[in-house]
C-alpha cells in the first residue's frame, strides 16, 4: 500500500466518504515507508533465526531465564513487527481513501485482501516446508488479508466508532480466552479462525492450522485506520516530523 498525502481532498459526509477534488500531487510520507522497511528487516532476521534453529530444541525464546540473551532480545524486537505492520496497513488504507471514493477503497481492500489470503494458502503453506503437505497454515498473510476485508466492510462507520471498536478489541480480547470450543461444535471453525489457535478439519483429508487468529488484528488495523487523520492532507508537513512536539506524544501513545 502506498503511504501518500493528497494535495486537495473534499469532505463529502461525516460518515467518512471522500473524493479527490482534482488530480492530486502525491507526497510520500518517508517516515511511514522507513518504518515499514525497518519492520520488514527485523522480520527477516527473526525468520532467519527461526529457520536456523528449526531442528534444534530451543526453550521459550522470550523466557529470559533460560534463553541466550541474543535470542531473547531478537525475539522481543520481532514481537513488535506484526502490530506495527498491521497498524501501517490500516493507516495506508486511510491515506488511499483520502484520494478515492468509499466504493473504490472497499474494492481496493477486498481485492488485495483476497490476494494475500490466496498467497498464504496456495503458495506460502507449501513454501514453508518445501514439500506438499495436507496442512494449510493460516499465518500472517492470511490474517492481514482477512483484516483488510473486514476493514472494507466497516469503513462506512464514523471514525470514532471504529476507534472505540479497535480499542475494545485490542484491550479486551484476552477476556475471551476462557471460551474454548471443540471440534464438532457448531461455531468451532469460525471461533478457531477468530480467537482460538486450533486445527480445523477440511475435506479431502486436508487440515487448516489457525496460526494467527484474526480477532486481535482486526482491532489493530482499525486503530491504524483511526489515526489516519493525523497524517492527512490537512496536517502541515512540519507537524509530521519526528522532531515535532505534536507527533512524538501520538507515536508514544500507540506503543
Amino acid at each position: 500500500m502506498t503511504a501518500a498525502l493528497p494535495a486537495t481532498v473534499t469532505m463529502v459526509a461525516d460518515t467518512g466518504e471522500r473524493r479527490a477534488a482534482r488530480p492530486t500531487t502525491r507526497l510520500r510520507l518517508q517516515g511511514i515507508d522507513a518504518l515499514r522497511g525497518f519492520v520488514m528487516l527485523v522480520m527477516l532476521l527473526d525468520h532467519l533465526r527461526e529457520t536456523w534453529f528449526l531442528h534444534v530444541p530451543v526453550p521459550d525464546p522470550v523466557d529470559a531465564r533460560v534463553i541466550l540473551p541474543a535470542l531473547y532480545l531478537g525475539r522481543l524486537a520481532a514481537s513488535l513487527c506484526a502490530p506495527v505492520f498491521v497498524v501501517l496497513t490500516g493507516l495506508s488504507a486511510y491515506l488511499f481513501y483520502t484520494r478515492h471514493t468509499l466504493a473504490e477503497t472497499r474494492a481496493f481492500l477486498v481485492k488485495r485482501g483476497l490476494v494475500l489470503m490466496a498467497l498464504d494458502v496456495f503458495f506460502l503453506s507449501e513454501l514453508y516446508w518445501g514439500v506438499a503437505s495436507p496442512t494449510i497454515w493460516l499465518q500472517v498473510m492470511w490474517c492481514i488479508g482477512v483484516c483488510m476485508i473486514v476493514l472494507a466492510a466497516l469503513i462506512g462507520l464514523p471514525r470514532r466508532v471504529l476507534l472505540a471498536v479497535g480499542l475494545a478489541i485490542v484491550c479486551g480480547h484476552n477476556l475471551l480466552d476462557p471460551i474454548h470450543l471443540r471440534a464438532g461444535d457448531p461455531l468451532f471453525p469460525l471461533w478457531a479462525m477468530l480467537h482460538q489457535r486450533d486445527v480445523i478439519a477440511l475435506p479431502f483429508g486436508l487440515v487448516a492450522k489457525t496460526t494467527y487468529p484474526v480477532l486481535p488484528w482486526i482491532g489493530v488495523i482499525l486503530l491504524g485506520w483511526s489515526i489516519g487523520p493525523w497524517f492527512g492532507g490537512d496536517v502541515p508537513a512540519a507537524a509530521l516530523s519526528w522532531r515535532s512536539p505534536n507527533i512524538r506524544p501520538r507515536c508514544c501513545s500507540c506503543c
